[in-house]
């Protein structure tokens, strides 16, 4: 019962966010892009499955809240926002850089994706989980987007390689039993050229600045 309440009132809560954000959603110009602070899906494009979380912690190694990959298309628990490095502000709607440092915090749990020189639960690569209070933790959520280009574009496969630790943002073809019965495990590896480590953007909020006019809508014009 109480995770059928927990779903309904994050359904309603991204709800609000839809209807607040309306006036800054792209809808046509400018979609081109992934910006600072959009709410989105991440999915492996290896694997094919959405970066996930949830108020379920380790069991082992860090014992903080655990990160998983599901198969599931529709799954709130899947919505991440886009923020920039701890003491540093992006503008809402710009345009995330390839090579920045940014954070991804979990929309449900306001806790940010984080690794750390802990062992993954199945494969005993590195731990990656949810970690922080109210979207604050330290520097083990700084993720470097690694893209081609100028820019991240929505239609293509990036890469997160972990700024503390070095590894690369990965899912195996390893599953969990329950309580998160076949969710895939979600892991930081050193090398991208034989592992699951491409991302893309999918489901989401997306903020442009351009479908919005700054003078007129100051209070819309915020930082991250």
């Amino acid at each position: 019962m109480r995770n059928i309440i927990r779903d309904l009132f994050n359904f309603y809560f991204l709800a609000a966010c839809w209807l607040v954000t309306l006036p800054l959603i792209v809808t046509g110009k400018g979609a081109h892009f992934v910006t600072c602070g959009s709410v989105l899906k991440l999915q492996n494009s290896d694997i094919n499955v959405r970066l996930h979380s949830h108020d379920v912690k380790y069991g082992t190694g860090s014992g903080q809240q655990s990160v998983t990959g599901t198969d599931v298309q529709e799954d709130v628990n899947s919505y991440w926002l886009i923020k920039a490095q701890t003491k540093s502000n992006c503008i809402r709607g710009e345009p995330v850089r390839c090579g920045s440092v940014i954070r991804l915090m979990h929309l449900a749990t306001n806790k940010n994706l984080h690794s750390h020189y802990f062992s993954s639960p199945l494969s005993t690569n590195q731990e990656v989980s949810a970690y922080g209070n109210n979207g604050e933790g330290d520097s083990g959520d700084h993720w470097t987007v690694v893209c081609d280009g100028e820019s991240w574009e929505r239609d293509e496969a990036i890469m997160l390689k972990h700024v503390d630790t070095d590894m690369y943002l990965a899912v195996t073809s390893q599953t969990y039993g329950r309580p998160i019965n076949g969710q895939h495990e979600i892991v930081g590896v050193q090398w991208p050229g034989s592992n699951q480590v491409h991302w893309k953007a999918m489901e989401g909020l997306f903020i442009h600045p351009s479908d919005f006019n700054f003078k007129k809508r100051s209070h819309d014009h915020t930082e991250l």
